[in-house]
């Protein structure tokens, strides 16, 4: 059985659809806040400071050129080959997802300009099954970097990942070979690549192609870490350092080049990628 299906779909725009309620409670600080005054903020919330997810097409608009962008993903959602149930079937899952989302899976890809500068970048959605990377997120990341080389471009990756599908198993497990063997042809083209890590960026996803990044920025706030806390910690039989899986332990010991507010982060993503392409800011 093939690990995806081809499927052509018309993506629904969930956000287009009547909203329920125009107030939100934050949950850091309790206030009753303005849906449309906290989306205008970034999904920040005013009073606090609080980041809210973002929805991968949220993420986009607020990093990319108004209007510069086209979606290019591959027409394919996953075909369940494991045939796997937990407390429902992963069809079912699936079904339900992009229900939710009006996505036939957890990343969207996409040409687009980043103040006039072309990039592709592939945007990840956390609320598609916790941003896991199956088979199908694993061939939209390695489309996303084969055009970036075809273009001549710089490829960004906006990671948002519990890690590795485990409803498709072994399946899931290579992509993360898989992409990082598709990322040498960057280097080879020598083309950037910058990858930013935002909440949350774990397991297979932050053990691979998010951590090869020719600089990698994190959100402020992230999580980074492979393995949840309680499981290194038994693991280790020893105490973690309280900051440990923060973005401020990925900066100290390497990991990360950089953390950046959200507000920012635009600019920040041109100036590197001004960088690179030679363009005078």
């Amino acid at each position: 059985m093939s690990i995806f299906k081809e499927k052509r779909y018309v993506r629904v725009d969930v956000e287009s659809k009547p909203e329920e309620g125009l107030w939100m409670k934050c949950k850091s600080c309790g206030d009753l806040l303005f849906k449309r005054r906290v989306k205008e903020n970034n999904n920040i919330c005013p009073n606090c400071g609080e980041y809210f997810f973002l929805t991968a097409m949220e993420r986009v608009e607020s990093l990319v050129d108004e209007g510069s962008f086209t979606d290019i993903s591959k027409p394919i959602e996953s075909n369940d080959p494991l045939m796997f149930v937990d407390s429902k079937p992963y069809s079912q899952r699936l079904d339900e997802a992009r229900e939710a989302t009006g996505l036939p899976d957890a990343i969207v890809v996409g040409r687009a300009q980043v103040e006039e500068i072309p990039i592709v970048l592939a945007v990840m959605d956390f609320r598609f099954i916790g941003g896991s990377m199956g088979s199908v997120m694993g061939e939209q990341i390695c489309h996303g970097m084969e055009t970036a080389v075809l273009d001549g471009v710089p490829f960004v990756l906006i990671s948002s990942s519990g890690g590795a599908r485990i409803q498709e198993g072994v399946f899931s497990l290579m992509q993360m070979a898989k992409t990082v063997t598709v990322r040498r042809r960057l280097a080879d083209a020598r083309l950037p690549f910058v990858s930013i890590m935002t909440y949350p960026t774990s397991g297979g996803v932050q053990a691979s192609i998010a951590s090869l990044g020719d600089v990698i920025i994190a959100e402020r706030g992230t999580m980074i870490g492979f393995a949840g806390r309680r499981v290194i910690q038994s693991t280790l039989a020893k105490e973690l350092p309280a900051n440990y899986q923060t973005d401020a332990f990925a900066l100290e010991h390497g990991g990360i080049d950089r953390v950046v507010n959200r507000d920012v982060l635009r600019g920040e993503l041109a100036g590197v990628l001004s960088f690179f392409v030679g363009v005078k800011r």
